[in-house]
Protein backbone atom coordinates (compact mmCIF):
# COMPACT_ATOMS: atom_id res chain seq x y z
CA UNK A 1 0.00 0.00 0.00
CA UNK A 2 1.01 3.21 -0.81
CA UNK A 3 1.52 6.03 1.45
CA UNK A 4 0.67 9.69 -0.35
CA UNK A 5 2.29 12.53 1.88
CA UNK A 6 -1.34 13.90 2.16
CA UNK A 7 -2.10 10.79 3.80
CA UNK A 8 0.56 11.58 6.36
CA UNK A 9 -0.23 15.14 6.86
CA UNK A 10 -3.62 14.05 7.90
CA UNK A 11 -2.63 11.70 10.11
CA UNK A 12 -0.22 14.20 11.87
CA UNK A 13 -3.04 17.05 12.33
CA UNK A 14 -5.53 14.09 13.66
CA UNK A 15 -2.92 13.09 16.11
CA UNK A 16 -2.16 16.27 17.93
CA UNK A 17 -5.79 17.42 17.40
CA UNK A 18 -6.29 14.15 19.83
CA UNK A 19 -3.54 14.95 22.12
CA UNK A 20 -4.45 18.66 22.42
CA UNK A 21 -8.15 17.64 23.20
CA UNK A 22 -7.22 15.29 25.73
CA UNK A 23 -4.69 17.76 27.53
CA UNK A 24 -7.62 20.39 27.26
CA UNK A 25 -10.04 18.14 29.18
CA UNK A 26 -7.74 17.01 31.90
CA UNK A 27 -6.86 20.51 32.51
CA UNK A 28 -10.57 21.40 32.52
CA UNK A 29 -10.75 18.70 35.16
CA UNK A 30 -7.98 20.16 36.86
CA UNK A 31 -9.57 23.85 37.22
CA UNK A 32 -12.90 22.29 38.29
CA UNK A 33 -11.91 19.64 40.23
CA UNK A 34 -14.85 17.41 38.54
CA UNK A 35 -14.34 14.61 36.33
CA UNK A 36 -18.24 14.73 35.17
CA UNK A 37 -18.28 18.67 33.45
CA UNK A 38 -21.12 17.83 30.98
CA UNK A 39 -23.44 14.25 30.51
CA UNK A 40 -21.95 13.11 27.98
CA UNK A 41 -18.40 12.75 30.23
CA UNK A 42 -20.55 9.96 32.01
CA UNK A 43 -24.23 9.45 30.90
CA UNK A 44 -24.98 6.90 33.46
CA UNK A 45 -23.41 8.51 35.85
CA UNK A 46 -24.23 12.19 35.57
CA UNK A 47 -28.33 10.57 35.86
CA UNK A 48 -26.86 9.34 39.15
CA UNK A 49 -25.56 13.10 39.84
CA UNK A 50 -28.72 14.79 39.03
CA UNK A 51 -30.99 12.22 41.28
CA UNK A 52 -28.55 12.43 43.94
CA UNK A 53 -29.19 16.57 43.92
CA UNK A 54 -32.94 16.38 43.64
CA UNK A 55 -32.97 14.16 46.85
CA UNK A 56 -30.86 16.11 48.67
CA UNK A 57 -32.83 19.53 48.16
CA UNK A 58 -35.73 17.37 49.38
CA UNK A 59 -33.45 17.05 52.54
CA UNK A 60 -32.85 20.07 53.01
CA UNK A 61 -36.12 21.34 53.30
CA UNK A 62 -37.12 18.12 55.42
CA UNK A 63 -34.36 19.47 57.43
CA UNK A 64 -36.05 23.31 57.64
CA UNK A 65 -39.20 21.34 58.14
CA UNK A 66 -38.14 19.58 61.62
CA UNK A 67 -36.14 21.90 62.76
CA UNK A 68 -38.80 24.50 62.55
CA UNK A 69 -41.24 22.21 63.66
CA UNK A 70 -39.11 20.70 66.64
CA UNK A 71 -38.66 24.84 68.09
CA UNK A 72 -42.74 24.78 67.60
CA UNK A 73 -43.34 21.81 69.94
CA UNK A 74 -40.64 22.41 72.15
CA UNK A 75 -41.87 25.85 72.79
CA UNK A 76 -45.63 24.50 73.18
CA UNK A 77 -44.33 22.20 75.90
CA UNK A 78 -42.76 24.55 78.05
CA UNK A 79 -45.48 26.79 77.91
CA UNK A 80 -47.79 24.12 79.11
CA UNK A 81 -44.79 23.29 81.95
CA UNK A 82 -45.85 27.01 82.69
CA UNK A 83 -49.65 25.67 83.06
CA UNK A 84 -48.53 22.84 84.94
CA UNK A 85 -46.95 25.33 87.86
CA UNK A 86 -50.11 27.24 87.74
CA UNK A 87 -52.27 24.68 88.17
CA UNK A 88 -50.22 23.52 91.03
CA UNK A 89 -50.29 26.79 92.83
CA UNK A 90 -53.96 26.88 92.43
CA UNK A 91 -54.46 23.60 94.38
CA UNK A 92 -51.53 24.66 97.28
CA UNK A 93 -54.17 27.49 97.23
CA UNK A 94 -57.60 25.40 97.37
CA UNK A 95 -55.74 23.10 100.14
CA UNK A 96 -54.94 25.65 102.32
CA UNK A 97 -58.23 27.08 101.95
CA UNK A 98 -60.71 24.15 102.04
CA UNK A 99 -60.79 24.18 105.84
CA UNK A 100 -62.64 26.85 107.82
CA UNK A 101 -59.74 25.98 110.90
CA UNK A 102 -57.14 28.57 109.24
CA UNK A 103 -59.03 29.93 106.41
CA UNK A 104 -62.15 32.47 106.63
CA UNK A 105 -64.38 34.91 104.24
CA UNK A 106 -61.69 37.50 104.38
CA UNK A 107 -58.45 35.46 103.48
CA UNK A 108 -60.48 33.14 100.99
CA UNK A 109 -61.12 36.79 99.43
CA UNK A 110 -57.32 37.29 99.43
CA UNK A 111 -56.61 34.01 98.10
CA UNK A 112 -59.69 34.42 95.30
CA UNK A 113 -57.36 37.71 93.92
CA UNK A 114 -54.56 35.89 93.86
CA UNK A 115 -56.81 32.91 91.59
CA UNK A 116 -57.91 35.95 89.53
CA UNK A 117 -54.39 36.15 88.27
CA UNK A 118 -53.63 32.86 87.84
CA UNK A 119 -56.57 32.71 85.98
CA UNK A 120 -55.04 35.72 83.87
CA UNK A 121 -51.90 34.27 83.41
CA UNK A 122 -52.88 31.12 82.19
CA UNK A 123 -55.36 32.48 79.61
CA UNK A 124 -52.03 34.98 78.20
CA UNK A 125 -50.27 31.02 78.26
CA UNK A 126 -52.83 29.81 75.94
CA UNK A 127 -52.32 32.93 73.63
CA UNK A 128 -48.37 32.30 73.60
CA UNK A 129 -47.36 32.64 70.36
CA UNK A 130 -43.99 31.29 68.65
CA UNK A 131 -42.42 34.09 65.99
CA UNK A 132 -45.66 35.28 64.48
CA UNK A 133 -48.24 32.11 65.11
CA UNK A 134 -50.45 31.22 68.02
CA UNK A 135 -49.47 27.53 69.41
CA UNK A 136 -52.88 26.74 70.54
CA UNK A 137 -54.66 27.80 68.02
CA UNK A 138 -55.43 25.10 65.60
CA UNK A 139 -55.60 26.32 61.86
CA UNK A 140 -55.97 29.29 63.47
CA UNK A 141 -52.64 30.69 63.96
CA UNK A 142 -53.03 34.28 63.33
CA UNK A 143 -55.37 35.42 66.02
CA UNK A 144 -55.41 34.67 69.47
CA UNK A 145 -57.33 31.64 70.97
CA UNK A 146 -58.87 32.69 73.92
CA UNK A 147 -60.08 35.81 74.99
CA UNK A 148 -59.48 37.42 78.82
CA UNK A 149 -63.08 34.85 79.61
CA UNK A 150 -61.21 31.97 78.56
CA UNK A 151 -63.34 31.64 75.66
CA UNK A 152 -62.23 29.53 73.22
CA UNK A 153 -61.95 31.08 69.25
CA UNK A 154 -59.98 28.62 67.72
CA UNK A 155 -60.22 25.13 65.99
CA UNK A 156 -59.59 21.52 66.35
CA UNK A 157 -57.16 21.40 63.52
CA UNK A 158 -53.50 19.35 64.07
CA UNK A 159 -51.07 20.88 61.20
CA UNK A 160 -48.82 18.13 59.76
CA UNK A 161 -45.51 19.01 58.69
CA UNK A 162 -44.10 16.18 56.31
CA UNK A 163 -40.13 15.23 58.19
CA UNK A 164 -39.73 12.64 55.45
CA UNK A 165 -41.31 11.46 52.31
CA UNK A 166 -43.85 9.03 53.76
CA UNK A 167 -43.90 10.55 57.30
CA UNK A 168 -45.56 13.25 58.81
CA UNK A 169 -45.44 15.35 62.39
CA UNK A 170 -48.00 16.99 64.04
CA UNK A 171 -46.66 20.41 65.45
CA UNK A 172 -49.58 21.69 67.45
CA UNK A 173 -51.85 20.39 69.93
CA UNK A 174 -55.30 22.53 69.63
CA UNK A 175 -56.62 24.83 72.75
CA UNK A 176 -59.96 22.61 72.88
CA UNK A 177 -58.31 20.47 73.79
CA UNK A 178 -55.16 20.62 76.47
CA UNK A 179 -57.28 23.86 77.94
CA UNK A 180 -61.09 22.72 77.61
CA UNK A 181 -61.06 19.19 77.62
CA UNK A 182 -62.98 18.86 74.14
CA UNK A 183 -63.01 15.07 72.68
CA UNK A 184 -62.79 14.27 69.57
CA UNK A 185 -65.97 15.04 67.73
CA UNK A 186 -67.41 16.88 70.56
CA UNK A 187 -68.52 20.28 70.05
CA UNK A 188 -66.44 22.85 71.85
CA UNK A 189 -69.19 23.51 74.20
CA UNK A 190 -68.56 20.31 75.77
CA UNK A 191 -66.44 20.46 78.31
CA UNK A 192 -66.11 18.90 82.44
CA UNK A 193 -66.67 21.65 84.60
CA UNK A 194 -66.98 21.79 88.67
CA UNK A 195 -70.65 21.00 89.90
CA UNK A 196 -71.73 20.35 93.43
CA UNK A 197 -73.26 17.07 92.45
CA UNK A 198 -70.55 15.00 90.60
CA UNK A 199 -70.63 11.90 92.77
CA UNK A 200 -67.39 10.33 93.85
CA UNK A 201 -68.00 6.92 91.33
CA UNK A 202 -68.00 9.66 88.09
CA UNK A 203 -71.32 8.37 87.02
CA UNK A 204 -73.45 10.52 84.97
CA UNK A 205 -74.59 13.67 86.71
CA UNK A 206 -78.04 15.03 86.16
CA UNK A 207 -77.43 18.54 85.43
CA UNK A 208 -79.36 20.48 88.35
CA UNK A 209 -82.14 23.26 87.64
CA UNK A 210 -80.56 27.02 87.51
CA UNK A 211 -79.98 28.78 90.74
CA UNK A 212 -78.51 31.95 91.35
CA UNK A 213 -74.90 32.64 93.22
CA UNK A 214 -71.96 30.94 92.49
CA UNK A 215 -72.97 27.40 92.42
CA UNK A 216 -74.94 28.47 89.23
CA UNK A 217 -71.86 29.49 87.52
CA UNK A 218 -70.04 25.86 88.50
CA UNK A 219 -72.42 23.74 86.92
CA UNK A 220 -72.08 22.50 83.23
CA UNK A 221 -68.59 21.53 83.98
CA UNK A 222 -68.70 17.57 83.59
CA UNK A 223 -68.01 15.59 80.65
CA UNK A 224 -70.62 13.11 80.08
CA UNK A 225 -69.35 9.50 81.08
CA UNK A 226 -66.37 9.21 79.77
CA UNK A 227 -67.23 5.17 78.21
CA UNK A 228 -69.34 6.83 75.55
CA UNK A 229 -66.59 7.78 74.06
CA UNK A 230 -63.08 6.11 75.05
CA UNK A 231 -60.95 7.08 72.50
CA UNK A 232 -59.13 10.92 71.09
CA UNK A 233 -59.12 13.05 74.85
CA UNK A 234 -56.89 13.90 77.28
CA UNK A 235 -57.25 11.16 79.96
CA UNK A 236 -60.53 9.49 81.88
CA UNK A 237 -61.52 12.79 83.42
CA UNK A 238 -61.13 15.72 80.22
CA UNK A 239 -61.80 18.76 82.52
CA UNK A 240 -62.30 22.52 81.27
CA UNK A 241 -59.11 23.90 82.82
CA UNK A 242 -60.57 27.69 82.33
CA UNK A 243 -63.97 27.39 84.24
CA UNK A 244 -62.34 25.37 87.09
CA UNK A 245 -59.91 28.16 88.45
CA UNK A 246 -62.43 30.69 87.32
CA UNK A 247 -65.13 28.60 89.38
CA UNK A 248 -62.73 28.25 92.60
CA UNK A 249 -61.97 32.03 91.81
CA UNK A 250 -66.05 32.55 92.73
CA UNK A 251 -65.80 29.87 95.24
CA UNK A 252 -62.87 32.17 97.47
CA UNK A 253 -64.87 35.42 96.62
CA UNK A 254 -68.35 34.11 98.01
CA UNK A 255 -66.81 31.73 100.65
CA UNK A 256 -68.32 28.33 99.59
CA UNK A 257 -66.08 25.22 100.78
CA UNK A 258 -67.83 23.11 99.30
CA UNK A 259 -66.74 24.21 96.19
CA UNK A 260 -63.18 24.87 97.19
CA UNK A 261 -63.42 21.10 98.07
CA UNK A 262 -64.91 19.90 95.56
CA UNK A 263 -62.33 21.59 92.75
CA UNK A 264 -59.41 19.59 94.43
CA UNK A 265 -60.36 16.88 92.43
CA UNK A 266 -60.80 18.94 89.32
CA UNK A 267 -57.24 20.23 89.48
CA UNK A 268 -55.54 16.88 89.78
CA UNK A 269 -57.12 15.74 86.65
CA UNK A 270 -56.47 19.73 84.92
CA UNK A 271 -52.48 18.41 86.11
CA UNK A 272 -53.35 15.02 84.89
CA UNK A 273 -54.68 16.37 81.49
CA UNK A 274 -51.64 18.90 80.98
CA UNK A 275 -49.09 16.33 81.81
CA UNK A 276 -50.13 14.12 78.97
CA UNK A 277 -50.13 16.74 76.64
CA UNK A 278 -46.55 17.52 77.89
CA UNK A 279 -45.74 13.78 77.24
CA UNK A 280 -47.12 13.62 73.97
CA UNK A 281 -45.21 16.61 72.71
CA UNK A 282 -41.88 15.46 74.78
CA UNK A 283 -42.67 12.29 72.58
CA UNK A 284 -42.92 13.88 69.13
CA UNK A 285 -39.85 16.09 70.32
CA UNK A 286 -37.93 12.52 70.75
CA UNK A 287 -39.36 11.40 66.93
CA UNK A 288 -37.61 14.52 65.82
CA UNK A 289 -34.63 14.46 67.25
CA UNK A 290 -34.47 11.39 65.79
CA UNK A 291 -35.59 12.08 62.27
CA UNK A 292 -32.75 15.02 61.70
CA UNK A 293 -30.25 12.78 62.96
CA UNK A 294 -31.54 10.17 59.91
CA UNK A 295 -32.01 13.10 57.60
CA UNK A 296 -28.97 14.51 58.44
CA UNK A 297 -27.03 11.20 57.93
CA UNK A 298 -28.55 10.75 54.64
CA UNK A 299 -27.39 14.01 53.36
CA UNK A 300 -23.99 12.88 54.04
CA UNK A 301 -24.33 9.68 52.18
CA UNK A 302 -25.52 11.40 49.57
CA UNK A 303 -23.10 13.48 49.40
CA UNK A 304 -20.53 11.13 49.67
CA UNK A 305 -21.50 9.20 47.02
CA UNK A 306 -21.56 12.12 44.65
CA UNK A 307 -18.81 12.85 45.28
CA UNK A 308 -17.33 9.58 44.58
CA UNK A 309 -19.05 10.06 41.50
CA UNK A 310 -18.32 13.41 39.98
CA UNK A 311 -15.12 14.68 41.62
CA UNK A 312 -11.96 13.82 40.00
CA UNK A 313 -9.04 11.85 41.29
CA UNK A 314 -6.20 13.89 41.70
CA UNK A 315 -3.58 11.48 41.44
CA UNK A 316 -4.93 9.53 38.49
CA UNK A 317 -5.46 13.63 37.03
CA UNK A 318 -1.94 14.70 37.32
CA UNK A 319 -0.91 11.35 36.12
CA UNK A 320 -3.08 12.12 33.06
CA UNK A 321 -2.20 15.39 32.34
CA UNK A 322 1.78 14.34 32.21
CA UNK A 323 1.17 11.15 29.97
CA UNK A 324 -1.02 13.46 28.09
CA UNK A 325 1.48 16.50 27.96
CA UNK A 326 4.80 13.99 26.78
CA UNK A 327 2.18 12.45 24.48
CA UNK A 328 1.98 15.96 22.45
CA UNK A 329 5.34 16.64 22.83
CA UNK A 330 6.35 13.53 21.13
CA UNK A 331 3.52 14.03 18.33
CA UNK A 332 5.10 17.68 17.50
CA UNK A 333 8.33 16.18 17.40
CA UNK A 334 8.11 12.87 15.08
CA UNK A 335 5.43 15.84 12.96
CA UNK A 336 8.55 18.07 12.44
CA UNK A 337 10.53 14.92 11.01
CA UNK A 338 7.66 13.35 8.72
CA UNK A 339 6.48 17.14 7.33
CA UNK A 340 9.91 18.43 5.91
CA UNK A 341 9.12 18.81 2.25
CA UNK A 342 8.63 22.12 1.31
CA UNK A 343 6.93 23.59 -2.25
CA UNK A 344 10.86 24.06 -3.52
CA UNK A 345 11.18 19.55 -2.66
CA UNK A 346 8.34 19.30 -5.32
CA UNK A 347 9.51 21.22 -7.84
CA UNK A 348 12.86 19.61 -8.04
Amino acid sequence: MRVADKMNHTQVVSNLNKNRSELSRFQNQAALQKRITKPSDDPLGAARILESRTELQGFDQFEKNIISTKGFVEFSEQSLGEMGDLLIRAKELAVQQASDGASGPETRRMVGMEMRQIFEQMVNVGNRKFGDRYLFGGYKTTQAPFDMKGNYYGDDAEIEVPIDKDAKMTMNIPGSKVFLGKRVNDPVTSTREIDPSLREDDSPVTPPPEMRGPASTLSGSLVDDPTINSQGYWGPKSVNIFSTIRALEIGLNTNDKHVIQNSLDFLDDALSQVNLARADLGSRISVLNTGLDTIQKLQVDSKIMESQIEDVDMYELVNNLNRTQNQLEASLATSGKMIQNSLLDFLR
